[in-house]
């Protein structure tokens, strides 16, 4: 399992070619803040498998689910990691305040492997879009260019964000080794086959074995029973 923040390069080590300043930084710090503190409370948690890359990388998931790249950022955040992901013109034309989260328009690849042989996480989805939460559907080829162009770890991730026991859903990230561009197809899919496999095993009131929590405190049978259940308990007489 790869270390937390204090072990790991730190953001923004970009060349020249690259910008180096924003408008309105605070702007920047509230978006970040704000997508964070949406997974923080509106998941159960974020727990990851495997080990994380401490360079630059090109990270390809399956993309099943709207907290993909939301997910993906709190772990990146997590790990120290800077952060960048390719979007689709039209979702980043919907949400361009995106960008201050590092996300980059699908044609920006150029761009995207220069953050990436810079040191940055850079997603993309092989997939293009989100798509049925099943097996991997087609597997475009932008993630292995990016990758090659980059020169850097191509690494499969198999991304789930499910309800089980709880609540809240809760996000699971297994990171795969890195791999050559033309094993991506097979490496996701077998990636993606035991994080399901592992889910279908598991007690669904428990965090999955072998994961390693990155935030969240999901709450289990063993846990005080919270304030408002007890306040319903008091009120009603209930025994």
């Amino acid at each position: 399992m790869g270390q937390s923040a204090a072990g790991r390069r730190r953001a923004g080590n970009v060349p020249d070619s690259l910008p180096q300043k924003e408008a309105h930084p605070w702007a920047t710090w509230m978006v970040r803040r704000s997508i964070r503190r949406s997974v923080q409370t509106e998941l159960a948690g974020v727990w990851v498998r495997g080990h994380l890359p401490t360079e630059g990388a090109v990270l390809a998931p399956n993309h099943h689910s709207w907290w993909d790249g939301y997910t993906l950022l709190e772990v990146a955040a997590w790990a120290g990691a800077d952060f960048r992901v390719l979007m689709t013109p039209h979702q980043l034309g919907r949400f361009p305040f995106l960008r201050r989260a590092g996300a980059l328009a699908a044609g920006q690849v150029r761009e995207a492997a220069r953050y990436a042989r810079a040191g940055s996480w850079l997603v993309v989805f092989p997939e293009g879009a989100i798509r049925p939460a099943g097996p991997v559907q087609e597997v475009r080829a932008g993630a292995a260019w990016v990758a090659r162009t980059a020169g850097v770890p191509l690494i499969p991730l198999a991304l789930r964000v499910v309800l089980r026991g709880s609540q809240q859903p809760e996000a699971y990230v297994r990171f795969g080794p890195p791999i050559s561009e033309a094993l991506l197809p097979q490496a996701l899919a077998r990636e993606l086959a035991l994080l399901d496999a592992e889910l279908s095993d598991s007690d669904p009131e428990q965090p999955l074995a072998g994961y390693l929590r990155v935030c969240g405190q999901r709450v289990t049978p063993d846990d005080p029973v919270s304030l408002p259940a007890r306040m319903l308990t008091l009120i009603t007489g209930d025994r």
